[in-house]
């Protein structure tokens, strides 16, 4: 979902002009020949170029050196860095799928970042995601959130994962009638109908569901997000207001989240890294902007102050300026 009223938006990283694959091959290969790693040459011509063109590096790089770009890189490199450069290399679908199977198979469940990916994707986007799940681990990826979550959040999950959302315009009096569900499921009812909810939330398209959302504060004087925090709990309450935020304004969404991974005492890297780079092509000069008008520093001040080394460098220049 592109953010709302802001026309088209915007990313920090775009091609590269006067691109030639078989020269970046050559100048990382050089950069690892040897003793020691040049990790500012690789860390300069990766976040400097789009993510198409790093695919052109990858089959230059075999073409060229006859060896595994990726695979050279994961020898060379370590830590933090060396996971942000292989997020760089990976096709958007890819990255999204490693990202969720990661969540899901790894030391319990990270339902924070299968929220953060279901709930800001498109349809075509969540279609692929699930295509390539299913190429690179042999796994559907409905059938593995169903074992690993439950109740309303799972459903609420499947949903999503059908990528299958309505993609017309609102329908005003349908829009009336949403509201009207949601008020009586929610802030009108003994207990929550979260069916309704899921019902609402999960099906109709984005330009309709802000007219529902405008409705509802305009007929109840209460935010719907607001409603969904005394109404919801836990996971199932989080997912909502995902959805809610992003239908509203997904680079806002993301800016709270970037925000959110920095504040405080330690970094939440994965969640930072994973915006950083799924964000750098498509939104991230408004996230910026967004990030500065709500928290009074920027971005790049905040990534320079919460990281370092390599790390720090490549999210800074995926940054792009400090403004």
């Amino acid at each position: 979902m592109a953010a709302k009223g802001v026309g088209r938006t915007r990313g920090t990283v775009c091609d590269y002009p006067d691109f030639d694959a078989s020269q970046d091959a050559e100048v990382l290969h050089k950069a690892m020949k040897g003793f020691g790693t040049d990790e500012d040459v690789i860390l300069d011509i990766l976040a400097q170029r789009s993510n198409n063109q790093r695919q052109q590096i990858i089959r230059a790089y075999k073409t060229v050196v006859g060896k595994d770009l990726m695979d050279d890189l994961k020898s060379e490199l370590s830590g933090k860095f060396e996971s942000l450069i292989v997020a760089l290399l990976l096709p958007p679908a890819r990255y999204d799928a490693k990202e969720l199977h990661d969540a899901l198979k790894g030391a319990g469940t990270s339902e924070d970042v299968l929220i953060e990916i279901l709930a800001s994707r498109n349809n075509a986007q969540i279609q692929q995601i699930v295509q390539v799940y299913k190429e690179d681990f042999e796994s559907d990826l409905e059938e593995d959130i169903c074992s690993d979550t439950s109740s309303y959040f799972q459903r609420v999950l499947v949903s999503l994962v059908q990528g299958n959302r309505d993609e017309g315009g609102a329908d005003a009096s349908q829009a009336e009638d949403d509201a009207k569900a949601l008020y009586e499921a929610g802030e009108n009812a003994w207990g929550t109908d979260e069916e309704k909810f899921i019902a609402i939330l999960c099906s109709r398209s984005v330009p309709h569901l802000l007219a529902v959302f405008d409705e509802y504060q305009k007929v109840y004087d209460i935010d719907l997000e607001d409603s969904i925090g005394s109404e919801c709990s836990g996971s199932l309450q989080q997912v909502m207001l995902a959805i809610v935020k992003c239908v509203k304004n997904t680079s806002a969404y993301f800016a709270e989240k970037l925000y959110n991974a920095m504040k405080g005492a330690g970094t939440d890297d994965n969640t930072l890294m994973r915006i950083m780079v799924s964000r750098s092509e498509v939104d991230l000069v408004e996230i910026k902007a967004i990030y500065k008008a709500k928290y009074e520093h920027t971005l790049h001040s905040s990534i320079e102050g919460d990281t370092g080394g390599d790390y720090r460098d490549t999210l800074v220049k995926l940054c792009g300026g400090d403004d």
